[in-house]
This record gives C-alpha cells, structure tokens and sequence, in this order.
C-alpha cells in the first residue's frame, strides 16, 4: 500500500512549482486523472476486507479532495498572474495617434444633436427627456390639437392595437410631449430643449420614418416673440459657425402655438452645395411660436401671468445642411463607406472651447 503521507507531500509539491497552467494541469492528470496516481489508490479499494475498505477508503478520498483544492487555488492564482501579465504588457495609450485608420466614427445624427445641446447649454437651456411611446394627450390633446386633426389619423402616426378601454398608444410624432411633461411637473420659469427621436409615416429623400428633433421651450413672465427671435438666430450663428446669418419669418399654424412662424435662413444654392450666410435664396430651417394659452392651461399654468415660446427642427435636416449629405436616407442605409466619409472622431466632441466640428 503506498504511503499516502509521502505521495501527499509529493504530488503537493510538484503543485507549487507548477509554473503555468500547462504544468499544472499536468500534475493534475498525473494526479487525479483516470490512469493517476490517487485514482489508481481508489481502483485498489474493491480488493480490501470491509475494515480495510473503510479507513482506507476515507483517507484516499480527504487526499484526493485536499489536492483538488490545492490544484484549484493554484490555478486561479496563475490565471490571476497571467490576467495582471498581460495588462500590464496590452497597455494603450488613447492619446496617441491611431497605429492605422480608423473604423468606427460618431454618426453625424449624434455629432449634429451634440452639437445643437452644447450650443443650447451655452445659452442656459436644460436637456429634458421623455418615452418614444406616448399616449393621446401628451402627444395631441394637451397640445390642442382638434378631434379630427389630420395628425390623429393612421397615415400620419403610427399607432398601436387600440386598447380594451378604447386608448391607443403611439409612437411619438414629435418631442413636444416632453414639454408638456416638463409643464406638468415643474413650475416656471422654464428654459429646456428636448431632443430625441420621432416617428412619422413619411419616407423620401428629405423625410424618413424616423428621425430626430430638438424642441424648445421657454415660460417665464414677459416672453414675447423677441426674446425667440434672438434665440433662434443666435443659435443660428453659433452652429453654422458664422457671423452672417440673415433669417426672415413667415407666418404659419401650428395648433399648439399662437402667433406661429416658420423660419427661413438666406442661403446660395448655385453649385450644387448650400451656402449660409450669402446668397439670394431662402431655405426653411424650423418652425416655432409663442405657446399657446390652450396649451399652458391644459399644464396647469395660468396664461394671464406666463408666457413663453417655442420651436422645434429636425436634426438630421440640420445635419444634411452643414456637412452637404445629399439625401437624408443615407442616414439610415448602415454603409460603412458612407460613414467613413460623414462620420466624425469620437475624441473630437462639440464643446465651447475647441469648437464645434
């Protein structure tokens, strides 16, 4: 019978100086493996007498089980050693030039709505959020919109399976519910932007089914339609980077703003490109208002001592105009050429130091 302290004593040893995980699984084969030396021990337990089979028997497993343990701890201690070894020596060094191009790049969506959020902070707006799936009355009732407004219908929003209680959810058809959610709960004075992602039933070369916003909203006592008039060309000047931005307003309807406005920039479209800031053309930029009183009402915010104004534009459209995307699906076709050429450095992020883009 071999002495099971000397082969204890052994096989522990040859554990400990196991220097990689190879060796040591060597020593665990040699060890406990089918043909090793503890396993052959139990194989031998058959021949004993029933005294014999017991004593034996439990001192042969209590080895076997404390040179498991030993090869176990052994081994996250190496996995451990080699984990930190390779830290240490896969080390890189994130401001140092890429070693070859590049692959991965920030859409122009994200660089463009990044861009607009840091203007706005600049100017003192907070950032509001809210659910892309909305019910009727943050999207439409609160907004004034009309029982038979044509935005309620099915071939303007996409609406879900109508409810047991007759309610149907939808997908957002603007980010103008997170302005009513943000009336609702907090009290003027007031100055966010909420952008976010929208859904509409409209696919062509300027209008996709998804897109992206960024509304505002300001209440406060004594806005008027200056106060958005400054607003908006500031914000104008500040993110095409250019001091010569000339604006002009035309009136519109918009249910939930009264006076309501379109907003067009003076542009040159000669050249197959858009120039802001010179020209003889005009190009539509956002729509925007003073809110109107049914609307502030339905917050419960009372329309005699606060008013504010608003305004709302598309993201993507914005972002088409800066960077001269030709046709806003492309936004969406997942090609890599097409980012590779749009996309921008993830270590480049709008802020008012360094610049924009």
């Amino acid at each position: 019978m071999t002495d099971l302290n000397t082969l204890e004593s052994d096989v522990l040893a040859q554990v400990a100086r196991a220097a990689d995980l190879q060796a040591l699984d060597a020593v665990r084969v040699a060890a406990v493996g089918k043909t090793g030396s503890i396993s052959g021990l139990l194989k031998t337990l058959g021949a004993m007498s029933p005294e014999e089979r017991k004593t034996q028997g439990a001192a042969i497993n209590a080895l076997r089980d404390k040179v498991a343990d030993a090869i176990a701890a052994k081994k996250a201690w190496l996995e451990a050693a080699e984990l930190d070894a390779r830290l240490a020596s896969e080390t890189l060094d994130l401001s140092l030039p890429a070693p070859h191009r590049r692959k991965g790049s920030v859409h122009p969506t994200m660089q463009t709505m990044d861009e607009m959020i840091a203007i706005f902070a600049e100017m003192g707006f907070a950032v509001a959020e809210g659910p892309d799936i909305e019910d009727d009355f943050h999207n439409f009732t609160a907004l004034n919109f009309p029982e038979k407004h044509p935005a309620r219908e099915m071939h303007d929003t996409f609406f879900f399976n109508t409810k047991e209680n007759g309610e149907r959810m939808l997908l957002r058809t603007h980010t103008s519910p997170v302005q009513v959610r943000t009336m609702v709960s907090q009290k003027p004075p007031i100055r966010i932007i909420a952008p976010g992602r929208t859904y509409r039933v409209d696919n062509d070369a300027t209008h996709t089914p998804v897109f992206h916003q960024v509304e505002g909203l300001v209440i406060d006592k004594g806005i008027h339609m200056g106060h958005l008039k400054w607003t908006l060309e500031t914000f104008l000047a500040r993110f095409f980077e250019t001091d010569a931005v000339t604006t002009q307003f035309r009136p519109h309807h918009f249910p939930f703003t009264e006076p309501s406005a379109e907003m067009d920039v003076q542009c040159d479209r000669s050249g197959g490109e858009i120039k802001i800031g010179q020209g003889t053309s005009w190009l539509e930029i956002l729509g925007c208002g003073m809110v109107h009183p049914n609307v502030l009402r339905a917050c419960g915010i009372d329309p005699d001592e606060y008013q504010g104004f608003a305004f709302g534009m598309g993201v993507d459209r914005l972002g088409m105009l800066k960077y001269g995307m030709p046709d806003l699906r492309d936004m969406w076709s997942s090609d890599v050429r097409w980012l590779s050429h749009y996309g921008f450095s993830a270590f480049a992020a709008p802020n008012a130091a360094s610049g924009l883009s």
